[in-house]
């Protein structure tokens, strides 16, 4: 077997990682219950390492030794303590990247060295960088990050032929994005991407535990914001009963023994109407409404010419997500493609094809925001203002891209000139994003008007290259938009390394899969439930009591009765695959 090169969706609420083997997508599973791993980091209470389910059952009684949703502290300079250690947000990241390494190995019973991770459109040069040293820290090369709607746009385009212009909405559980796309003959390519880097299913949680915790103020007089894991519980189930809200008119959180007033146990039972919850969130999905139209309007396409509305993410499981789109475009969205796997089934087949695996697309992704450069400018009452903000490369762009200008010393023998780096929209550079800023020293002594050529490079990645070069002498600067390398030189990435490697101990222990009956059971299912959506009628019913029978056989049946229903299944998903 070649060189194999995973897909990862490094999710905020879970994570999964693909490959292509024999020209078809295949979810790895991370256990018997599937491919889908809980981003959830936790120390055990021998300081072993939790990683997924594990971290997220004992997140109830041990709050304080569990991590979840990290992926929104990602590109920043804090720290995060688990079991009484601080770690950053990488070294925490790449403990689930770690992981899904490892079950890939086992899986595919070959070292993986390589990955394509995705990461939201919107995210930052910062949050980019970040990622991929996670990835560096857990053992990967990640040789490719891609933006998840771009991502799930590959992997749904593989099931339609002909031209359309998409919109993707991808609601996850800590980020939204919405991207437009259009694809044609092959060819993927993202002409807008919009979206929130905090706004997601956590938030709807947020809302619900709020609700919980409101009503025990008002039953009770208690205010449970310093009963931690009183708070872990409320924070399951208002997990639990958005899930249910998803599927029922009704959900009950029915939580015994939350907590004790004057020595007497306190039970708390209430129940939450699918009206009430969608009026709770009824904010936060309109403003993904309000991003989608940012989005559009940036590619200069109509709501009225878009021909599909593509769904990514658990989050868009819940109702009034189809029922908005489908108010704001008159039409209803696809749900063709498991909305919590199609992210890595799109890095996957990225991944195969820069391992060189013809898969007859191609892809032009596009950057989510605006870099550029500050200059003095001519204001229409005649003042100057140092605060220009003069665009290089602009939002939408297709990468990777390189943009240079012109710029001019502004006295005489101007002996240096300090470049300033913006991220951002505002002509008024004081209202964007510093990112960076170097000095070009030494220049020659010579009149003003001195010219200063400055080039941007946006690289695939979306990692953002800068030189400044002396056009007279060739004088030449040259910054790489990498504020995270400052505080992870190659010393922090070993020393994370170590750190990471010492937690997890003895990898084969910790990438014990599961027997075999159970991982071939895992992949079949994964397979099936993947399939389910496409299906109607008889197929689907097929299918359905096809895995029922399997996991029957699993639980309870004998090596022959397994056999049978695995054998069964498999028939049955070469019929309906090909």
């Amino acid at each position: 077997m070649g060189e194999i090169i995973v897909g990862i969706d490094l999710g905020t609420t879970n994570s999964e990682v693909a490959v292509v083997r024999e020209g078809r997508v295949e979810m790895i599973p991370v256990s018997a219950e599937g491919p889908i791993l809980p981003s959830v980091v936790g120390i055990g209470p021998a300081g072993e390492l939790l990683v997924g389910a594990e971290a997220k059952n004992q997140a109830i009684l041990y709050p304080e030794r569990t991590v979840r949703s990290i992926k929104r502290r990602m590109g920043e300079s804090g720290k995060v303590s688990l079991g009484g250690t601080d770690y950053s947000p990488q070294e925490i990241s790449a403990m689930i990247l770690a992981r899904l390494k490892q079950v890939a190995e086992s899986h595919l019973g070959q070292p993986v060295g390589k990955a394509v991770i995705t990461v939201p459109a919107f995210f930052s040069d910062a949050q980019r960088q970040a990622t991929r040293e996670a990835g560096e820290i857990a053992g990967l090369e990640v040789v490719r990050i891609l933006n998840e709607p771009t991502a799930a746009a590959l992997a749904y385009e593989k099931r339609v032929e002909y031209a359309r212009k998409v919109i993707v909405y991808d609601l996850g559980g800590g980020t939204f994005d919405v991207s437009v796309a259009n694809i044609e003959n092959g060819v993927v390519e993202i002409l807008s991407s919009h979206g929130n880097n905090h706004l997601g299913g956590d938030d709807f949680d947020r809302r619900i535990q709020q609700r919980l915790e409101s009503r025990v103020r008002e039953g009770w007089g208690v205010d449970l914001s310093e009963n931690r894991v009183a708070l872990a519980r409320l924070q399951r189930a208002s997990e639990e009963v958005k899930r249910l809200l998803s599927d029922r008119p009704f959900g009950t959180v029915s939580e015994e023994f939350l907590f004790e007033k004057d020595g007497l146990p306190v039970h708390l039972t209430l129940e939450i109407s699918r009206e009430e919850y969608e009026e709770m969130i009824s904010d936060y999905i309109e403003e993904t409404i309000s991003c989608v139209r940012v989005a559009l309007s940036n590619a200069g396409v109509a709501a009225s010419e878009i021909d599909e509305i593509l769904l990514v993410g658990g989050s868009t499981r819940t109702p009034l997500v189809s029922r908005r789109l489908e108010e704001e475009f008159g039409r209803q969205p696809r749900f063709e493609v498991h909305p919590d796997l199609c992210v890595a089934m799109g890095a996957a087949i990225q991944a195969a094809r820069i391992a060189g695996v013809e898969s007859g697309q191609v892809l032009v992704d596009v950057t989510p925001y605006t870099f550029g450069t500050s200059a003095l400018a001519e204001l229409e009452d005649g003042e100057i203002s140092p605060f220009a903000f003069v665009p290089l490369i602009r939002k939408n762009t297709p990468i990777p891209v390189t943009k240079s200008e012109v710029f001019f010393t502004v006295v005489d023998n101007q002996d240096a000139a300090e470049v300033f780096i913006y991220q951002g929209e505002n002509s008024d550079v004081r209202q964007n994003i510093e990112i960076g800023n170097f000095l070009l020293d030494g220049l020659a002594n010579r009149p003003r008007g001195n010219e200063i050529v400055l080039l941007f490079s946006l690289d695939a990645d979306g990692i953002l290259q800068i030189s400044a070069r002396e056009k007279a002498t060739g004088l030449e600067r040259t910054l790489t938009i990498d504020r995270q390398v400052e505080r992870f030189g190659q010393e922090e990435l070993d020393r994370s390394r170590e750190r990471v490697a010492a937690l997890l101990g003895d990898e084969t222990e910790f990438a014990a899969s599961p027997d075999d009956r159970e991982t071939v059971a895992a992949d079949l299912r994964a397979r099936a439930e993947a399939l389910l959506p496409d299906l109607s009628g008889e197929d689907r019913e097929d299918l359905s009591a096809r895995i029922a029978d399997l996991l029957a056989a699993l639980e309870g049946g004998t090596e022959e009765e397994f056999d049978e229903a695995s054998e069964a299944l498999e028939d049955l998903l070469f019929y309906l695959e090909s």
